[in-house]
């Protein structure tokens, strides 16, 4: 047991919350992940409001649990603790397929009514708002991948013995560094 009863791992993980939290709001993701969430949320609710196709129910219920998945991801911390998917990637994915999604989502709508109450107008105005809220999401989600550095240095292991394989390897890696940024200024 650790100061005040409780478990390292609990203050570790008290850590991972925090700093999840911090990046999941400060970088804008969690922002428009709640909008997306309310906007479906709303548009499902004006659907059932009328005589509507199921399948754009069934539509919206499925993105609204992909939304809330990713939302309830970051928010608790989860993706750290599960490191061999790439989750930025699949966020990257999701925001690309649910745009896709609701966009057909509203075509099909629009296909299935020949006359449109308000409240079905309504919901198809909220799902091209969430549409356009998931690319933003999309768009901070390439910004995060720009800044994300490569593992350069994975080369650098030494082997069973404890020897490094190339010692000029650092100074190569190095050197092209330097050239790298030479080129972008």
């Amino acid at each position: 047991m650790a100061e005040g009863g409780k478990k390292p791992k609990e203050k570790g993980y008290k850590w991972e919350f925090k700093d999840s939290n911090k990046d999941f709001w400060t970088q804008g993701h969690g922002t428009t992940k709640s909008f997306c969430l309310i906007l479906i949320t709303t548009a499902l609710i004006c659907f059932q409001r009328v005589a509507t196709h199921p399948v754009l129910t069934l539509l919206l219920t499925m993105e609204l649990s992909i939304f809330a998945f990713f939302f309830f991801l970051y928010s608790f911390a989860v993706h750290r603790y599960i490191p061999f998917i790439f989750w930025p990637m699949m966020d990257l994915m999701n925001d690309l397929f649910a745009t896709i999604f609701l966009l057909g989502g509203i075509a099909f709508a629009n296909e299935a009514r020949r006359e449109l109450p308000m409240p079905y107008m309504t919901a198809m105005i909220l799902m091209g708002v969430a549409a356009f809220f998931a690319i933003i999401d999309l768009c901070l989600q390439r910004r995060q991948f720009k800044s994300r550095k490569l593992r350069k240095y994975i080369l650098l292991a030494p082997d069973r013995d404890g020897q490094m394989q190339d010692p000029k390897l650092l100074t190569m890696l190095a050197a092209k560094e330097d050239e790298a940024e030479a080129r972008q200024r």
